[in-house]
Order: C-alpha cells, then sequence, then structure tokens
C-alpha cells in the first residue's frame, strides 16, 4: 500500500470498503470511506476506492473526480492505478485501462489480481505479443493453478505459436497424477485433450494428433466429438478407408447430417473440383446414394443431395421421386430446400415440367402421374403453392399470381398463400399490395409473431413507417416500445426502417436506424468479454477459440455491411446537399408573407412547437409509467435506461463533416469487406469528394480487380480521370509527384491505356451493347464527357433491345435521365413510360397497370433523395 500507513482502525476500515464493494453492499462502503476520509482527507487509496464505489452507483463524473485527486495524492499506489483502469474498463477505453494496469504494475510487478485483469484487456483487445507475456508471468508465479498452463496454452495458439502452445499443454498433464482426472472433472479434462488434438492439427501434426486422441480416448467423454474429429483427421493423412468407415457409422447415428456425407464423398475420391462433377463421378455417386437411400429409406438428405449432380432424365427422375411425398405431407419450406437448384437452367426446365405434370395430373384425375391412388385436396393445394413460388423465383409474375389465387380459392384459409402472394406482388414492383397482403395474413393470426415481423417488414417496404411501427409494438413489452425493438437488437427491422427513411428523404431517422444496428455489433464485441474468464473456468476451449475466431471477421457479417454502407450513403448525401436548420426554413418561409401575416404565423408555429413540447412530456411520462408497472400489474425491481436526447436523429442530420463520419464506416468496410465491390465503390465516393485523388485511384484500381465490367465501376474510372483532365498544372513539388504518379497509374491500366475518355467509353458501349444497364452508364458518362450531346445520350438508352431488364435496372435509367440528361418532360417522358412500361411487360407485369404507375410514382419521389449517388447505387434496396 503507497503513500502513509493507516492506523489499525482506519485499516481495518479500509478492507471492509473492500469487502463492500466487491459484496455490492456499496452505502456501506461509502459510509465506511466518509469515516476515513474525516479523519484522513487526503487519503489518495481511500478516495479511489470512494470513487469506484461512485462509478458502481451511477455516478461517474463523481468516480473520476474522486479517483484522480486520489491518484494525484498518492502516485506511488498501485491501488490507485488500479482503481483508475477499473473505471476506464467500465467505460470501455480498454486502451486507457491497459496502461493504467502497466503503472500498477511497475509499483507492484507480483500482484496477481492486476496481471489477471490485464490478460483479460489484452485478450480483448487482441494485443498478443503482451498477453503472451502477462500470462507466462502469471504462470510463473503461480504454477499450480490449472487456468495459468491453460491460458498460456491459448495465449500462443491465438498468436499463432500452435507448436508452442502443445508444448505447454504437455507440461501441463505432466504435472498431473496417473489418475486424473477425478469424476468431477472428467469433462473439463476431456475437453481440454480435445482441444490438445485441435493445436496439434494446426501444428501440421496430424498424425500425431491422432495417437493423441487414441492414447487419451477411456478419458475422453464427448464421443460424437472424437469420432468426428478421428474422421477428419484420417482424410488428412489419407487413411480413407477409416475414414469411411467412421463417416457410415456417424451416418448411423445421424442420416441427416450433410457433413457426414460430404465426408464419404471424400474418402471416395468423389468430392466435386470447383463444385463439379465428371460424368465418372457421377455415376458412382448415384450408385453410392441408391445404396444410401436403401439403408436410410426415410433420410430426406439421402435423397435430396443427388439432385445436386445428377443431370437429365436421371435428374428428372430423382426429382420427382424427391418432391412427391413431401407434396403430400404439405411441407411449406419445399421450395427453400430446392431454391440452389435454380442456378442451373436446365435442371430449372426440367423442374417445371415435372411441376405442370403433376399439377396437370391432380387436376384431372386427382392423381400423381402414373399411379392409381387418390391424393388428398391438400396435395393439390401445396402443388399450386409451389408452382407459384417457382415461377415467382423465374420472374413470371402472372402465372405466379394466377397459381396462388387458385390455390386461395381451393383454400382461403391457409395463410402461407397470402404471405406467398405478397412476396410475388413485392417482387412485381408493387410494395403496397404486398404490405395489404401480409397485414390481411397477418390478421388470421393474431398470435403469430411471425406473421407480425413478416408484416411489419412488408409495410416498411411499402414506406408505411408509422402504420409498421404501430403493428411491431403489438409484441413488444408495455411502454417503451421503440426502445425493446432496440435492446431485443431486431437488426432487419432497424435496417428496413432506415432504407424507408432513406428513400423518404428523412436522413436524420435513418442515420438513426443504421447507426442502431452498428451499436448492436459493438454491443457484440463487448459481450466477449466476460467469455474470457468464463471459458478458462469451464474449460471450454475449442468454443472459445471459434469465439475469438468468428469475433474477428465479425465486422464482415452481411448487417452490419448493410448498415455500414446505407450510413455512408447518408453521410455523402448530407454532404451533397446539407440541411438547413428548421429555424431558417421557417424564416424563409415567414420572410416571403405579407406583414399581416407574419404575426399570425409566429404565433401558429410558438403553439405547435409548445404543443409538441408537452406532447412529448406526456408520452416520456407515460413510458416510464409502463415501464414501471408490468402486465401483470406488479412494479418493475429496476428501471435504468438512459434518455435519448435525439430520438429523430437531429444531431446526427447536422453533423459538422459528414465525409469524416463516413470514413469511419468505410474504413472498417475496407478492413472487414474487402472482397465487396460496394465497398470500394463508396470509398471511390468519399475519396473523390475530398479531394484524395490517390485514394480514389486505389478505389478504382480495386474495383477493376473485382469486376472490370461494371457499369459502376466503368463510372467511377472515368469520373476520375475526367476530373483530373480538368485541372489545371500542378504548383507545388507534392502536387507534382501526384500527378505524376496518377499519369503512370494512367498508362498502366489497360482500360485506358492511351486512349481518349470518350473512346474508352465507345469500347464499352460496344462491348456491353446488349444489357440496358450498361448503356445508362454510357449515356451518363457520354453526357459528362460532351454535355450539349444530350440527344445522343438519350439515343444510347432508347437503342436497347434487352428485353428482360430488372426493375433496379429501369430504375437506374430513370435515375439517369432525370437527374443527369435532364430531359424527363414533355413529349420525351410519354416515349421513355412507354418505353419501360414494354420493360416491365417482359417481366411479368402487362396487365398490371396499376403496378407500373406505382412504380413511376416510387422512381418520381426517390429520385430527389438518390440523385448525387446516381453512381453508388448497385445494392441500394429501392424497392
Amino acid at each position: 500500500m503507497g503513500g502513509p500507513a493507516l492506523p489499525p482502525k482506519e485499516n481495518n476500515l479500509f478492507k471492509l470498503i473492500v469487502k463492500s464493494y466487491e459484496t455490492k453492499q456499496y452505502k456501506k462502503g461509502l459510509k465506511a470511506s466518509d469515516q476515513i476520509l474525516r479523519k484522513f482527507p487526503e487519503h489518495g487509496e481511500t478516495l479511489a476506492m470512494k470513487g469506484l464505489i461512485l462509478n458502481c452507483m451511477d455516478r461517474k463524473a463523481e468516480a473520476f473526480e474522486l479517483v484522480r485527486k486520489g491518484l494525484k495524492n498518492d502516485l506511488k499506489s498501485h491501488v490507485c492505478w488500479h482503481v483508475y483502469g477499473l473505471l476506464y474498463r467500465s467505460d470501455r477505453d480498454y486502451r486507457e485501462a491497459i496502461k493504467c494496469y502497466r503503472c500498477a504494475l511497475r509499483i507492484d510487478p507480483e500482484n496477481i489480481q492486476i496481471l489477471r485483469d490485464l490478460s483479460l484487456l489484452q485478450a480483448q483487445m487482441r494485443e498478443l505479443v503482451g498477453f503472451v507475456e502477462t500470462r507466462r508471468q502469471l504462470l510463473t508465479l503461480k504454477p499450480s493453478h490449472r487456468n495459468n498452463w491453460i491460458g498460456f496454452a491459448i495465449a500462443h495458439h491465438i498468436n499463432h505459436e500452435p507448436a508452442m502452445a502443445v508444448n505447454i499443454l504437455d507440461a501441463y498433464e505432466g504435472t498431473l497424477e496417473e489418475d486424473f482426472p477425478p469424476e468431477s472433472e472428467r469433462y473439463e479434462h476431456s475437453e481440454m485433450l480435445l482441444y490438445k488434438a485441435t493445436v496439434l492439427e494446426e501444428a501440421g501434426q496430424p498424425e500425431k494428433a491422432l495417437e493423441e486422441l487414441a492414447k487419451k480416448e477411456e478419458k475422453i467423454v464427448d464421443k460424437l466429438g472424437l469420432r468426428e474429429h478421428r474422421a477428419s483427421l484420417y482424410l488428412q493423412t489419407n487413411h480413407v478407408a477409416e475414414a469411411e468407415e467412421i463417416y457410415r457409422k456417424l451416418l448411423d447415428v445421424n442420416p441427416d447430417n450433410y457433413l457426414y456425407y460430404e465426408g464419404v464423398q471424400k474418402c471416395l475420391g468423389l468430392a466435386p473440383n470447383g463444385g463439379i462433377y465428371t460424368s465418372e463421378q457421377v455415376q458412382k455417386l448415384e450408385q453410392v446414394y441408391n445404396d444410401l437411400c436403401k439403408k436410410y429409406p426415410r433420410s430426406a438428405a439421402a435423397k435430396r443431395i443427388p439432385l445436386d449432380f445428377l443431370e437429365e432424365d436421371a435428374f428428372k427422375a430423382a426429382f420427382e421421386q424427391y418432391v412427391r411425398p413431401v407434396l403430400k405431407k404439405g411441407v411449406p419450406s419445399l421450395f427453400s430446400d430446392l431454391r440452389s437448384l435454380y442456378s442451373h437452367p436446365r435442371k430449372v426446365e426440367m423442374m417445371e415440367e415435372v411441376f405442370l405434370k403433376i399439377v396437370t395430373s391432380l387436376e384431372t384425375s386427382k392423381t400423381f402421374p402414373g399411379s392409381s391412388d387418390v391424393e388428398s385436396p391438400s396435395t393439390y393445394l401445396w402443388t399450386l403453392y409451389l408452382l407459384a413460388q417457382h415461377f415467382d423465383q423465374r420472374r413470371q409474375y402472372e402465372k405466379a399470381l394466377s397459381y396462388i389465387d387458385q390455390a386461395i380459392a381451393h383454400t382461403p384459409t391457409v395463410i402461407d398463400l397470402y404471405l406467398v402472394k405478397g412476396r410475388i406482388k413485392k417482387h412485381a414492383g408493387d410494395p403496397v399490395a404486398a404490405a395489404a397482403l401480409a397485414d390481411e395474413a397477418r390478421t388470421m393470426d393474431l398470435a403469430d409473431r411471425f406473421l407480425n415481423s413478416e408484416c411489419v417488414k412488408r409495410m416498411l417496404q411499402a414506406d408505411q413507417v408509422e402504420l409498421a411501427e404501430k403493428t411491431a409494438v403489438l409484441f413488444t413489452k408495455d411502454g417503451d416500445q421503440h426502445n425493446n425493438l432496440f435492446d431485443m437488437q431486431c437488426m432487419w427491422y432497424e435496417l428496413a426502417s432506415g432504407d424507408s427513411h432513406f428513400r423518404q428523404g428523412n436522413m436524420g431517422k435513418a442515420l438513426k436506424k443504421y447507426l442502431s444496428v452498428e451499436k448492436h455489433y459493438n454491443d457484440m464485441v463487448e459481450d466477449q468479454f466476460d467469455f474470457h474468464t468464463y471459458c478458462l473456468r469451464k474449460m471450454t476451449l475449442r468454443a472459445y477459440i471459434r469465439m475469438l475466431r468468428f469475433q474477428d471477421h465479425l465486422h464482415s457479417h452481411r448487417f452490419f455491411f448493410r448498415a455500414a454502407t446505407s450510413a455512408i450513403r447518408c453521410y455523402i448525401k448530407l454532404h451533397d446537399s446539407p440541411p438547413k436548420a428548421v429555424a431558417e426554413e421557417q424564416e424563409a418561409v415567414i420572410a416571403g408573407l405579407p406583414a399581416a401575416e407574419r404575426k399570425k404565423m409566429r404565433q401558429k408555429l410558438r403553439k405547435a412547437e409548445a404543443k409538441a413540447k408537452k406532447e412529448a412530456e406526456e408520452k416520456a411520462k407515460e413510458e416510464i409509467a409502463a415501464v414501471v408497472t408490468s402486465k401483470g400489474g406488479k412494479k418493475a425491481t429496476h428501471v435504468s435506461r438512459p434518455v435519448d436526447t435525439d430520438p429523430d436523429g437531429d444531431k446526427l442530420l447536422h453533423v459538422e463533416d459528414p465525409l469524416s463520419e463516413a470514413l469511419k464506416y468505410l474504413r472498417l468496410l475496407q478492413e472487414h469487406s474487402a472482397d465487396a465491390l460496394e465497398t470500394h465503390l463508396l470509398a471511390f465516393e468519399v475519396y473523390f469528394r475530398k479531394g484524395k485523388k490517390l485514394l480514389a485511384l486505389q478505389a478504382v484500381k480495386k474495383q477493376l480487380v473485382l469486376d472490370p465490367s461494371s457499369p459502376d465501376v466503368h463510372r467511377c474510372l472515368i469520373r476520375l480521370f475526367e476530373s483530373l483532365d480538368k485541372q489545371p498544372k500542378p504548383d507545388s513539388h507534392a502536387d507534382e509527384i501526384i500527378h505524376n504518379v496518377i499519369a503512370m497509374e494512367r498508362a498502366s491500366l489497360k482500360e485506358l491505356g492511351s486512349k481518349s475518355l470518350l473512346d474508352v467509353n465507345r469500347d464499352f458501349l460496344e462491348a456491353h451493347g446488349d444489357s440496358l444497364k450498361h448503356r445508362a452508364a454510357a449515356a451518363e458518362i457520354s453526357l459528362l464527357l460532351s454535355p450539349e450531346a444530350k440527344s445522343e445520350a438519350i439515343k444510347i438508352v432508347e437503342d436497347s433491345s434487352e428485353d428482360h431488364a430488372s426493375r433496379c435496372t429501369i430504375f437506374r435509367c430513370f435515375s439517369c435521365l432525370y437527374s443527369n440528361l435532364a430531359m424527363l418532360c414533355g413529349s420525351f417522358e410519354k416515349q421513355w413510360r412507354a418505353t419501360s412500361k414494354k420493360w416491365m411487360a417482359s417481366q411479368g407485369l402487362c396487365s398490371c397497370t396499376s403496378v407500373v404507375g406505382d412504380f413511376f410514382q416510387r422512381c418520381s419521389c426517390c429520385i430527389k433523395v438518390v440523385s448525387t449517388l446516381c453512381g453508388i447505387v448497385p445494392l441500394f434496396n429501392i424497392f
């Protein structure tokens, strides 16, 4: 203990403070600390401990002030530094906490508690070299503790030193008695042995791993995990006969595990090369799976897997044999099971033939083709249901609607039919009708949470935000409904809501939703902290390593990717069109009124502001009351929620530098989603606007590696060099260096070479003339390079011969013509609408005139929002 020693009485009080903190008796601890401070007001460690207790009571400002004061009074106290680190840790400022712990260890280098706390933070922050050293110190100080041995091994393992981890585990086993483990520790020891085999495998010693598993088999509790690991190791060491034997025994245990079938195929040398099977492999596999189907007649996997490799008549026969019993049973998820087959055009045609043959036979004779057994009416119903989904997948929406309408007429009480019809309407471009159908399905079973969620999603896609919110809160706790959705980490809802607000131009609310998703991922990163001690104590080592590796790639998850990319677009929009303050807008409106009207308008605005404030206060009181009193009428035990001072995202809307905010999320995408084209498209847009030409060029080069034929990449390439060509000659040495580097890089790009930008655009159009979206890009670039040539740019789009343009592609053309060609007016608008209707008719919408009209209405609204984002819309879910 640093500083002057306390007298015995006060020293006992100090021990009471520590004990009170550990047992969470905070008031008792405060009382004891006040007793000491009355006599020794400058005692540093007491001040620090009092601050730590206040921090636990959510009085953070006072806590930091007291701890800093205590540290100032006693700089050589490891307790003060340790407490200071604990405060930073509670604030999730782990870097600063590590600094404080290091300062504490300089004073007391063998303090085990501080070393433990430091190791946790190093594992959390992936300071692996420091983590290894800290775990070594802990093992040196307390070698009798099992966790110190295992922790030291794990430190080397995650520091990419598996061989050293194996040596440590060997040394640990050398300290154990021969009859170890006792009955109470069998599971923990078993997990350690399986973990050791995993580390040996990663160290490139699969043979030794097999030896270890054979030697310690009796001590391993998880027999299934043991067999799976052995089979994998036998495969790696080319002991295919032994591996096959194990996999076949595993199939006896679980004949529906796809991984076991995959293992058998590998053992037989029948695994596909890049997803492609040879004719010889197909022939052998057909026989293998025929035998497996006979052995496991009730296994769905044994019947489903052959559909992936069979071709032509063999596929057709196996497919019909597979779907018939499922249609009999009425399994709604059949289409989801078959969806992966739609990447093979020939198989899709044969599937359609089978579906139509079955439905025709059921309509005429109520039997399957070639069968005399009369089927129940539900078989016909589920066949219609499957056909509707099939034609929806093929974008033949009129046929899909026809079949689902027949199914609804057949049995109008089946809820799944309305959901599928809504999905078809949504794909066909009618989100309002889709939302109405989803709501109809929801009202058929008000207790079904899935139906409620599906309805909310469709409402948000139709931009019915208020109605969606009212529907969503039907399944949340009473009171603080939207915070409840946030607490549940309901990310699909936040993304859909954010997209809807974005489409409507409400950037503040959109950002609020997108950044909520980002907050959830930060919480997930924080959630791993407790597992650094828990997994060592419980010895769930393999799961712990998987969790650490999962966390390392957490930000590559698709929900985070969508939230980050959407947030970046919002910030780009805010940079391009900075929002005016509400007061400024109101004053601008008032200034244009006559003098007599101004006074009335100001009074009206003041009353409206007062009314809104009063309503907000009443709503807040109602929510607090609802949270305090639960549904059963009982009072809640604890209410602790930080007040949201910016519920509508107004502060987010008025950030000083939107592009700097965008960069925060862009860097995460560049680190974790570097293989995604959209990452580099957004990087270009941000760097281009910030005037960082070299970084913009770097983004374009990465785009060209990922997809050189993309129309969005073509836009970025030409926009970059068109802007560089307009720049004056460099007037500084640094600018000259940048200019020379860009010139060298330009010469090295095969897409440019020595050609002019007009020639590059012309070549691009010739290479991709059959694609409407490529023509739209070429038209946009043509206008950029030759602003006077509007008619030529329009003609590029009009001359498209593509008959199956998607709604997204038509929207992009609409966006290009509206925002860049500025020619959507008069006779041309009518001509463009007629052309677009022709394209949309190719998707099965020829008779859906309301859908086409709604499409144009939505396009006109959305163009106002995305006109500045024309080059970065590829994954923007505008519909």
